[in-house]
C-alpha cells in the first residue's frame, strides 16, 4: 500500500515504529486468514470429491412401469432360432373340378399335439392342406378344424406330439417402437423360414379385405411377403405379438413400401377360443351390413362404403 510522504518535514521516529508494527501485524493477520479460507476451502474440495454423485431429481417426471421382460437391443439369431421350431410351412391344394392349383403360406403351432394357427386366407377353399414341420423334407396332411374369414384366422390340425409351441405376448407389453421380426415361408422358397426385422409402427390399424374389415391391427415395417401370411411376428425375446396378414397396395398392383399388418394377439386369443368352440361344434354369430368395403389410401383409419344394397342392416 503506497505512503504519502511530505517532504521537507521529518517523520517522528515513534509515530514509524507504531506504523511499522501495524502493518507487521496486518500482514500477519492476512496470512493467517488466507491460511484459514485455504483450508476450509480445501476441505470443502475433498468433501465434494469424495461425497457420492447426486441424483439428478425426478420431481415433476412419471415413468411407465416396466415390462416383466426386459427389452434390450434385439438378437435377430437368438429371437429366430427360439421361435423357429413353431413355425411351419401350409400348401394348399385346391380342385373344385374346374380350378386346380396350389399356394402356399405359412402357421405356428400352439398346442405341442398339432393344433396350428394359420389365416384363414391361407387355407380358404382347399381340397387338401398339407404341413411341413421345421426340420422335415416330407409334408405331413392336415385338417382344417375351424375357419373365421371375418376375422382371416383359422385352426389346422395334424396328427402329432412332443411339438415346440409358440409363447403369446401379453397385449399390455406391445408398444409402438418396439423392434419386431417377422418369420414365414416367404414365396414358398425351401428350406428354413425367411425372417425380416422391423418395428411397431402403429397399433390399432384398420384393413379393408374381401371378406370385410380387420380391426385392431398391428402396423409394421417388417418385410411381410405373398407366403409370410400366417406366420408370427414377434418381440425381443421371442414372445408372439401378432399374426402375419396382410402387406398395403399403393395402387391395384404395387405393394406399399413397409407397411404390413399383423393381427395382434390381443384379438388373436380370444378368436382362437371361438375357433376350438366351432371344432367342437358351436356357430360363430357374424354381423351382416351389407354394404362393400373398399381400404382407404389417405392412411386414416376405417374403410371406405363404397356399394350398400337396398333396405340393407346398416341403413338402420
Amino acid at each position: 500500500m503506497p505512503v504519502s510522504v511530505r517532504l521537507g518535514a521529518p517523520r517522528p521516529k515513534r509515530q514509524l515504529l507504531n506504523r511499522s508494527f501495524v502493518l507487521l501485524l496486518g500482514v500477519i493477520l492476512a496470512a493467517w486468514a488466507a491460511g484459514l479460507f485455504g483450508a476450509i476451502v480445501g476441505s470443502q474440495i475433498a468433501e465434494r470429491r469424495s461425497a457420492p454423485p447426486r441424483k439428478p431429481s425426478t420431481l415433476g417426471i412419471s415413468s411407465a412401469p416396466p415390462r416383466t421382460d426386459e427389452f434390450g437391443p434385439i438378437d435377430v439369431a437368438a429371437v429366430a432360432d427360439e421361435v423357429g421350431s413353431t413355425v411351419v410351412a401350409i400348401q394348399r391344394v385346391i380342385d373344385d373340378g374346374t380350378v386346380t392349383g396350389e399356394s402356399a403360406g405359412t402357421g405356428l403351432i400352439v398346442t405341442s399335439d398339432g393344433e396350428i394357427v394359420t389365416n384363414a386366407h391361407v387355407v380358404a377353399d382347399a381340397e387338401t392342406v398339407n404341413v411341413r414341420l421345421p426340420g422335415e423334407t416330407e409334408p405331413r396332411e392336415g385338417a382344417v378344424i375351424a375357419t373365421d374369414p371375418a376375422n382371416d384366422l383359422a385352426l389346422v390340425r395334424i396328427d402329432a406330439e412332443g411339438l415346440d409351441v409358440a409363447t403369446f405376448a401379453d397385449p399390455a407389453d406391445v408398444r409402438v417402437g418396439d423392434q419386431v421380426v417377422a418369420i414365414g415361408y416367404a414365396l414358398d422358397l425351401d428350406g428354413d423360414p425367411s425372417v425380416t426385422v422391423g418395428v411397431v409402427s402403429a397399433l390399432d390399424r384398420t384393413f379393408s379385405t374381401r371378406s370385410g374389415a380387420l380391426n385392431g391391427l398391428i402396423q409394421t415395417d417388417a418385410a411381410i411377403s405373398s407366403g409370410n401370411s400366417g406366420g408370427p411376428l414377434v418381440n425381443a425375446v421371442g414372445h408372439v405379438v401378432g399374426i402375419n396378414t396382410a402387406v398395403a397396395f399403393s395402387d391395384v398392383d404395387t405393394a406399399a413400401n413397409n407397411v404390413g399388418f399383423a393381427i395382434s394377439v390381443a384379438e388373436l386369443l380370444p378368436e382362437m377360443t371361438r375357433l376350438r368352440g366351432v371344432a367342437n361344434g358351436d356357430e360363430i354369430a357374424e354381423g351382416y351390413m351389407g354394404v362393400g368395403l373398399e381400404r382407404r389410401r389417405d392412411g386414416g383409419q376405417g374403410a371406405v362404403i363404397t356399394q350398400l344394397e337396398r333396405e340393407p342392416p346398416a341403413d338402420e
